[in-house]
């Protein structure tokens, strides 16, 4: 029977003049590779970013309505280093929020420049 092997990748809105900013926040401040989207897409409505080695992709599109979105929305990131990511965070000025510890997954959460929430994780060991 077929399976759903892996996410392969999520997709954020951002208002249409938001594209330098995207590129602030995933590219220089969270180190994302920005990746160009496939021709033949609305690529002046897109930035795409790897999200590590693996294929996983962050894609970023104009949402011209860019309407409120549920609070618990996010999506989340494994970090290899937590501590160091929280660290380039504060030099980009950007504020972190602390949430609820999970047992070897020792995360926080950014939000991008867009509103969007971001859960970075670091996984240390297996669920309790």
């Amino acid at each position: 029977m077929p399976a759903v092997t892996r996410l392969q990748h999520t997709s954020v809105p951002m208002p249409a003049d938001g594209h330098a900013a995207a590129r602030t926040f995933y590219g220089r401040a969270l180190g994302m590779q920005e990746v160009p989207p496939p021709t033949g897409l609305m690529t002046g409505r897109l930035v795409w970013f790897r999200a590590g080695l693996d294929g996983h992709e962050v894609h970023v599109f104009v949402d011209d309505a860019m309407e409120a979105k549920s609070v618990n929305q996010h999506l989340c990131l494994q970090v290899d280093d937590l501590a160091g990511m929280r660290t380039q965070l504060t030099e980009h000025g950007l504020a972190m929020e602390e949430t609820i510890a999970i047992t070897n997954r020792p995360r926080l959460f950014v939000r991008d420049p867009f509103g969007n929430q971001i859960e970075l994780v670091e996984i240390t060991g297996e669920y309790d």
